[in-house]
């Protein structure tokens, strides 16, 4: 009984600074619209700066908590600086370009905080007054974590307050339900933004500051805590707080009670449980359903528009070049380095990689933060077929695309039932529960080292390789594009653009996306496999959150709104990190990089040049459309 006690105790104490950043996250969200992945920064900012106040002040019990809640005072400002100087400048622009730029403050802050704090994980001293534990039952559990199951409700029943007693929590929830109608009541809703991106920071800056006794601070917990978080908020309902209570104490006890009972489970569990509730509740415990223009990931619906001749010319000599890019290569050694072949190489499949997610994201109007799961999904169809069979490179290599395609068949079930944040949620969910699958499932899939010397036929030299993934790479985008302009391209945009009307007309609009996201991951289970046989191996970091956001990165720097988007999106973003690689603030520099492309070009840099070559033209919007 006494351990029961115990575990329990343990999941709510865990499940409160989760709430707390969760909290703060579905406040900005609720009224925002910013799906704001820098939530977890602030988390990790409030660890760091209340360390450094609590060396600075903390020597008493009183002390402490002043200098915790110093820190995350520090954090809300810290938020406040973002939203003027950012976020405030583009409420305008799409609302997945905020999220791209919120990634880049991510990075920034990473550089930042190790440039002050250093590298080496922090451990924290004990709350005064805090330090000891309490016997239950013949168990010990630190009275500390008594302290965070007290936090935890009192910071819900202070929100409600706010929310519900006072004129600006009045004019908040107003804006979480129609921010027009809020504006034309002539309030000022900047400053309205400002105060909610201030809470919503804050209360991240608290979690992490109260989590310190308990976990201490490094430089990975932005990434570890904001997966959780949206995990809390989306499986709560997006800006409900209950909700967001609620699911903290799920996860929270489930992951305690997952480590003792399913210890090889721990990893998917949150997610699991994430798909399951969006499967059969799609808004969330306590969430109400939203309009796709109000979910935080709305895509553009500018129409598509086939190539000037201007821009064909442009591919056209691009083409030429990557054609002849060996013989320069071999003729000016000097001037292209070798390792040339092998940076075009890998750019050319994130550019079929990008492409197969644009190709649900523009014309299908689907946001997905799990696509990674099909390119890697792909990459290990083949593999295993080499490694567990002995197929040849001819055989294993049209398998990728067939078994991701199945895998997208399967997913996309369940996932085109939804949209907006729900609908991406879902998508990573699943795609964490097939990392999860690689990534233990060590007797099949060699876990976390990887299946490795995994290489083309004998015939298959490294330029013969290169332009296989030459040719399949433009033959992908060629066909992808052929698609967006067939009778099915069209059906599936008016099912983007016009919901009821194309069902109106007899369009099935979830039978349409469910056959775009399958062929979408066909063409990333073919890019995977040109990954595969480039490096030689295959590992589960192929599939992790990071590879889709390297495509969902690709795909919005190039511009949702122009077909040639992740073709210069992956372009330029593999060139800038290579650029960059060689520095020690990489991540800096990454960051400030993307937040200016997004403040300079909210259409992503091929659809500011798809803009500036109409106008050039002198063509107006529907000369345009029939170009």
């Amino acid at each position: 009984m006494g351990e029961l006690i115990v575990t329990i105790l343990t999941g709510l104490s865990s499940a409160a600074s989760l709430f707390l950043v969760a909290a703060g996250l579905s406040i900005i969200f609720g009224v925002t619209r910013i799906v704001n992945f820098a939530h977890g920064s602030f988390y990790m900012l409030g660890a760091f700066i209340g360390y450094t106040m609590v060396q600075a002040i903390g020597g008493t019990i009183v002390s402490y908590w002043v200098a915790v809640l110093i820190a995350a005072l520090v954090v809300g400002l810290i938020g406040v600086l973002m939203e003027i100087l950012l976020l405030r400048r583009i409420y305008h622009a799409p609302e997945l370009f905020q999220l791209i730029a919120t990634f880049g403050v991510i990075l920034v802050i990473q550089d930042v905080a190790k440039e002050i704090w250093g590298n080496e994980d922090i451990v924290s001293p004990r709350a005064p007054g805090l330090d000891g534990a309490v016997e239950i039952f013949g168990q010990r559990l630190p009275e500390y974590d008594l302290a965070l199951i007290a936090i935890a409700p009192m910071v819900l029943i202070g929100l409600r307050l706010l929310f519900y007693k006072t004129r600006w929590g009045t004019l908040v929830r107003a804006a979480t339900q129609d921010r027009q109608m809020v504006a034309a009541l002539g309030v000022n809703q900047r400053w309205l933004f400002t105060g909610v991106v201030f809470l919503g920071s804050l209360l991240a800056g608290l979690g992490g500051a109260v989590q310190l006794p308990k976990g201490g601070a490094d430089l990975l917990m932005d990434f570890g805590i904001i997966a959780e978080a949206f995990v809390v908020v989306v499986v709560g309902g997006m800006g409900s707080l209950g909700g967001a209570f609620l699911a903290a104490i799920l996860i929270g006890l489930l992951n305690v009670f997952g480590i003792q009972i399913f210890p090889n489970s721990t990893l998917v569990m949150m997610f699991l449980v994430m798909a399951v509730v969006l499967v059969f509740r799609p808004w969330g415990l306590l969430g109400k359903p939203e309009t796709p223009a109000a979910t935080g990931t709305e895509i553009p619906n500018e129409p598509l528009r086939p190539a000037v001749p201007m821009v064909k010319v442009l591919a056209g000599l691009v083409l030429a070049f990557l054609i002849a890019l060996p013989l320069l290569q071999e003729l000016f050694p000097t001037v292209l380095d070798p390792f040339v072949i092998v940076q075009a190489n890998e750019i050319l499949f994130f550019v079929l990689f990008a492409a197969a997610l644009h190709f649900i994201m523009g014309p299908g109007g689907m946001v997905s933060f799990g696509h990674a799961a099909f390119f890697g999904g792909g990459a290990y169809t083949s593999a295993l077929l080499v490694f567990h069979f002995g197929l040849p490179f001819e055989l294993a290599f049209p398998a990728a695309p067939i078994g991701a395609a199945l895998l997208a068949l399967i997913i996309g079930w369940f996932c085109v039932r939804l949209t907006g944040v729900y609908f991406a949620m879902l998508t990573l969910a699943f795609a964490q529960i097939a990392w999860s699958i690689v990534f233990q499932w060590t007797e099949v899939t060699e876990g976390d080292d990887g299946i490795n010397s995994i290489w083309p036929s004998d015939w298959v030299t490294p330029l013969v390789l290169y332009y296989l993934t030459l040719g399949l790479t433009v033959a992908g985008v060629l066909l992808i594009r052929r698609i967006v302009f067939s009778p099915f391209g069209y059906a599936l945009r008016a099912g983007r653009d016009s919901p009821l009307r194309s069902e109106a007309i007899g369009i099935n609009i979830r039978r349409q996306q469910w056959f775009a996201f399958t062929i979408s991951g066909a063409f990333a289970g073919v890019a995977g496999a040109l990954f595969l046989y480039t490096k030689g191996s295959i590992a589960p970091t192929s599939m992790e959150i990071a590879r889709s956001f390297d495509a969902l990165l690709m795909t919005l720097l190039g511009g949702v709104e122009a077909l040639a988007g992740p073709v210069v999106g992956a372009a330029a973003f593999k060139l800038l990190e290579d650029l960059f690689a060689a520095s020690e603030y990489w991540r800096g520099l990454m960051g400030i990089t993307i937040i200016a492309l997004v403040l300079l070009l909210p259409k992503g840099v091929a659809g500011f040049a798809q803009t500036g070559v109409g106008r050039r033209l002198g063509l107006s919007r529907a000369e345009e459309v029939r170009a």
